[in-house]
């Protein structure tokens, strides 16, 4: 495996940093929460030094709004094939209350959101914040692929659901669906006059052999049943600017947001458009060398876990930087990821905490340096080894 300049990133100057994953648990290796440790592109930072310069700090102006809608128009053309009015295309501060707001404004009142899971973690608890039930859905592993669960999905939109919650590429499985697999769920959608709230987050974090194919994208009856969120926040390490978009394929969503989503808007900040206009335009060289780089993390992780914890269950993912680890066969009288933070350093996110389904899993961030992630299995064998 050829060696790249992000290898000799540092623990300590990512500590430095100060970011959320390597100060929380002093001390510990970070691989929990979703964020990376490559810094960003240089067109991301010569923006953001250009916003400050001018003193951008005031309320979000429609001009700023405009040229990040078209910013994303531009991309989603040139990456996706998807052709969408940057007018449909509108600001908020992130996918979590984008997620919110398409449950309060366009879901029947009362009723209960149906997740796939294992689930972004936030998608388990909005809905009850909320007042709404949720309708768990795990998915299935077949010949070796997880999948959706297409008699489950019919159930749960019979028993009262309304909004399906579509996550692709899917955090935390890195499945990347297929445009036939979208197909089947949105005819189940359609046949239940039910709604879709897509998170596309992760879109742009996806590995050869793999295209991400917006689920609005599909036909006219996925696009009339969906809002679509996504953000430049992952594929260019932004998490913390507060920069979201919202993307309507229906009229009359729009509409109905022309009325209900100011005050959503505003919660986006203008520093974090400016970083959002500068990786749609100019991000693209640096995106294309952290995905090469990804793609070699995702296979050096298998190596490195057959070497050193071959009883850990791994698929390589299809997109995002997030790996689903089966710990199952450890045995191990607690939850793998917390056994892993107490006895090894090492700190992922729980899989319970993604739904039942991830009873017994755990979600591993690889988008570190190689030579942490060794350190980080490493650690990880030599604990369960200590037992």
């Amino acid at each position: 495996m050829t060696t790249s300049r992000f290898d000799d990133i540092s623990i300590d100057a990512l500590r430095e940093a100060g970011s959320v994953k390597w100060s929380n648990f002093p001390g510990k290796i970070g691989a929990f929460i979703a964020e990376m440790d490559f810094g960003t592109a240089a067109p991301i930072t010569e923006a953001l030094h250009a916003a400050v310069d001018v003193g951008a700090f005031g309320y979000l102006p429609p001009a700023l709004i405009d040229r990040m809608a078209r910013s994303c128009a531009q991309w989603s053309r040139s990456r996706y094939g998807w052709d969408v009015p940057p007018a449909a295309i509108r600001p908020v501060p992130d996918v979590v209350a984008a997620f919110s707001a398409a449950i309060q404004y366009f879901t029947r009142p009362g009723s209960p959101v149906i997740l796939p899971t294992p689930a972004y973690m936030p998608f388990l608890t909005v809905p009850g914040e909320l007042g709404r039930d949720i309708i768990q859905v795990p998915m299935l592993k077949t010949d070796g692929r997880w999948r959706y669960d297409l008699d489950a999905l019919d159930a749960a939109f019979a028993a009262g659901g309304h909004l399906l919650v579509v996550c692709n590429p899917h955090n935390p499985i890195g499945r990347v669906l297929t445009p036939d697999e979208m197909t089947a769920i949105s005819e189940i959608v359609h046949r239940h006059d039910g709604r879709v709230f897509a998170d596309e987050i992760h879109g742009p974090l996806t590995y050869p052999g793999h295209r991400h194919v917006p689920y609005a994208s599909i036909s006219e009856t996925a696009a009339a049943h969906t809002i679509t969120a996504t953000s430049a926040s992952k594929a260019w390490n932004l998490p913390g600017m507060k920069s979201a978009q919202v993307i309507f394929t229906n009229e009359a969503d729009l509409e109905k947001w022309s009325q209900v989503g100011g005050y959503v808007e505003y919660a986006a900040a203008n520093l974090g458009l400016a970083a959002t206009i500068a990786a749609y335009s100019c991000g693209e060289p640096w995106l294309d060398e952290v995905l090469a780089y990804l793609d070699g993390n995702r296979a050096y992780l298998s190596r490195l876990l057959a070497e050193h914890l071959p009883q850990v269950r791994y698929d390589p993912p299809e997109g995002t930087y997030l790996a689903w680890l089966d710990c199952r066969d450890l045995a191990l009288d607690e939850p793998p990821a917390q056994f892993f933070a107490d006895k090894a350093d090492v700190v992922m996110t729980e899989g319970l905490l993604c739904g039942d389904a991830g009873t017994g899993f755990a979600r591993f961030n690889f988008a570190t340096p190689r030579p942490i992630m060794r350190l980080a299995v490493e650690q990880m064998a030599k604990a369960l080894a200590e037992r």
